[in-house]
């Protein structure tokens, strides 16, 4: 049996300590705006199709996050687990570039004026995330951005305008992904296997949310935050969620 596995675990390892190296500051920046935005009443929207829903819902909700994100995840454009048949990725794929589809979807949201964006993409070149952030910098938000910026400059956009995710957005932080997102070459195998945007990402997104609740307790707005049972035990566990999902119901419909 070959080493495939490690090979695609050192890849892995690799994609983290370049995100270490060189984005930590973009980080820095993107944590700031989210903790200002919560802090001031604000909703952080997040935004992701295909397999880029995963980091929406990563940052909210699920244990270790917390209220002042909200995640936006079209059905039409992210459950695709039959492949085939209703609800198929080809219909996911064909709605990802048909233009004016992230309008309609805007146009459900009131934004308010310490709302920000936070859309995902690792291509960048897709016509529904570029039009999403589009929209949203329309309507006055701020556009934060996690996208493979190698990836993105050695593809074309599909979008009318020929911009791609980074070049629209106010913030971007690079997944660091080589482009193709697929890092192992296995012989005798056509084309590479095992992708590491998700990697990325998550990552990405995880360390976004420890500084953004670092940043809103030394402002005295501490999150509440979804906690299991392991911390507290299954009694007070069921009510810090029901704490956390109040929290986040007064925020939306305060909104």
């Amino acid at each position: 049996m070959g080493n495939s596995y490690l090979r695609y675990l050192h890849v892995a390892q690799d994609v983290l300590k370049q995100i270490e190296a060189t984005q930590t500051e973009a980080i820095t920046q993107a944590s700031e705006m989210c903790a200002e935005t919560i802090a001031a009443d604000g909703l952080v929207y997040l935004f992701g199709s295909g397999h880029s829903r995963m980091p929406v819902e990563e940052i909210f909700p699920r244990y270790g996050s917390f209220p002042g994100f909200f995640p936006i995840v079209e059905l039409a454009v992210t459950f695709h687990n039959q492949v085939v048949g209703c609800n198929g990725q080809r219909q996911a794929l064909f709605l990802e570039n048909i233009s004016g589809y992230a309008e309609v979807i805007l146009r459900n949201f009131t934004f308010g004026p310490h709302d920000c964006m936070m859309v995902f993409s690792n291509s960048g070149t897709n016509i529904l995330p570029v039009e999403m952030a589009m929209g949203a910098k329309a309507r006055g938000l701020p556009v934060l951005a996690v996208s493979s910026i190698a990836h993105s400059r050695s593809s074309t956009s599909k979008h009318p305008s020929g911009k791609r995710l980074f070049e629209v957005a106010d913030l971007t932080i690079d997944n660091c992904n080589p482009p193709g997102d697929a890092v192992v070459e296995i012989q005798n195998l056509a084309y590479p296997v095992g992708p590491t945007s998700s990697i990325g990402t998550l990552s990405i997104v995880n360390a976004i949310k420890c500084q953004v609740a670092e940043l809103l307790t030394e402002r005295g707005k501490p999150p509440v935050v979804l906690t299991g049972a392991h911390f507290l035990g299954p009694e007070e566990s069921a009510k810090q969620i029901e704490r956390a999902y109040d929290d986040y119901k007064a925020r939306v419909h305060g909104s």
